[in-house]
């Protein structure tokens, strides 16, 4: 393997998310070991580095890359600061009272990390790992545990719970089931729920597949679909922060879409106040719905001689 490949092995055995193993990872990892390809890692070496004429020098002049100046927050915000957080690496170990943002600001791979790398394939290496491992923690478990803290949980009518990932959107489909629901579709069956992170959290294959509604073309469904068994409609739901309304473009690809669905097809566009809803209302179909997460008791029907019914 290349240095740049056994670096990346290294990060991944360390517990780094998928995200800082990558290569810009392992070569900022193999400058701060003072590594070139044709060394050994048992040749490794801590020495302070500043970013720019540091840490990007080294990787420019010996893995034959031309990063410039520019990219120094990339480095900084996608690798540097993650290491820190998995102790890999020391933040101004030379001068620590440094203030945030110094341009004096270096790094260091840290004393355990450095005896560590010096026992890569070797026999000593996976007690090293293990041993680092149990004393500090890996830093994609303790990711993963902020995300879990931080998960939006949506209760559906039957009592289960899922997990949406954090962000308005989906704070707004989450509203969209537990309130838009009982008000609007009660009793209705949740077919489809989309996830920001996750396309597709919650699927009912089995019934959209009855009801005629494409099953391998997920991308083109709403955010939210709902099933009103009662009124045989269905409620084609898209949760809007920022793009996303159902626009009277949307409604051409959704008609062709669900050509084959006969059922009463309920448009509506769900916004989380007033302020956004006013951002696209030039741009929401007629005979269309707009509902409002902060007043979840009303709706807003575009024109048309009827409230809430199918197109």
């Amino acid at each position: 393997m290349s240095k740049t490949d056994e670096a990346k092995e290294i990060l991944k055995a360390l517990g780094l998310p998928t995200a800082q193993y990558n290569e810009l990872a392992a070569l900022t990892f193999l400058a701060l070991c003072n590594i070139k390809e044709t060394d050994k890692w048992s040749k490794a070496t801590r020495q302070s580095l500043g970013l720019t004429k540091g840490v990007m020098s080294f990787v420019n002049d010996n893995y034959e890359k031309d990063y410039a100046p520019n990219s120094r927050e990339t480095f900084r915000r996608h690798v540097l600061h993650q290491f820190i957080q998995a102790r890999i690496v020391d933040y101004n170990p030379d001068n620590p009272s440094l203030p945030v943002n110094s341009p004096n600001a270096h790094y260091a791979i840290t004393t355990d990390v450095l005896e560590l790398v010096k026992t890569y394939k070797t026999k000593k290496w996976k007690d090293s790992v293990k041993q680092f491992v149990s004393s500090v923690g890996k830093l994609s478990e303790i990711y993963l545990k902020e995300r879990e803290l931080n998960q939006i949980p949506v209760t559906l009518s039957s009592g289960k719970v899922l997990k949406l990932s954090a962000g308005k959107h989906n704070e707004v489909q989450a509203a969209i089931v537990e309130q838009f629901a009982p008000r609007f579709a009660k009793d209705g069956l949740l077919l489809y729920l989309g996830d920001t992170a996750n396309k597709i959290l919650h699927f009912d294959e089995e019934k959209l597949k009855e009801l005629g509604i494409p099953i391998n073309q997920h991308s083109k469904l709403p955010d939210v679909v709902i099933y009103d068994q009662k009124r045989n409609w269905l409620f084609l739901i898209e949760a809007v922060t920022s793009h996303g309304p159902v626009s009277p473009k949307r409604i051409v690809e959704l008609e062709k879409f669900l050509k084959d669905c006969k059922l009463g097809k309920i448009y509506v566009s769900a916004f989380p106040d007033m302020a956004e809803f006013k951002k696209h209302s030039t741009n929401i179909a007629w005979e269309t719905e707009v509902w409002l997460m902060e007043v979840p008791d009303h709706m807003i029907h575009f024109n048309g001689d009827k409230f809430l019914g199918p197109r």
